[in-house]
């Protein structure tokens, strides 16, 4: 079964993307980031495009876009007809959007199955009980 047909049903532990990119800038780390050696405690979001798509479509359910920057493939979500991109905050100008329709099959080649369930299950341990 490919990641894309492994596509859960949308969580409602947060009530919005805004509170989901709280959370996130939270526990984003350098071995959840792809690639782990490019990250940075001073820009967390870097090099977490791909994960981040993967647990906002898991939450808010919608898809995963792509865009092409000068540092690769970028991912964001659209939802609900808006664009959410967490992860804009890695750049240090602004970046044109493609909106390419992209998978979750893509995300994933670009990060890990491992990445996304380390993320996942701390942003999980990261909420009140």
């Amino acid at each position: 079964m490919t990641q894309e047909a492994q596509t859960p049903a949308a969580s409602k532990t947060f009530a919005t993307p805004i509170e989901l990119y709280r959370a996130l800038a939270r526990v984003w780390s350098g071995d959840t980031s792809s690639p782990s050696h490019a990250w940075s405690s001073a820009n967390p979001a870097q090099n977490h495009c791909s994960v981040t798509s993967l647990i906002v479509q898991d939450c808010f359910g919608g898809e995963i876009l792509t865009t092409r920057t000068a540092g690769g493939t970028h991912f964001y979500n659209l939802i609900d007809g808006k664009r959410w991109d967490l992860t804009v905050s890695q750049f240090a100008e602004p970046i044109p959007f493609d909106d390419t329709r992209s998978s979750r099959d893509a995300a994933f080649a670009d990060s890990s199955l491992e990445k996304y369930e380390l993320l996942k299950s701390r942003l999980a341990q990261s909420q009140p009980k």
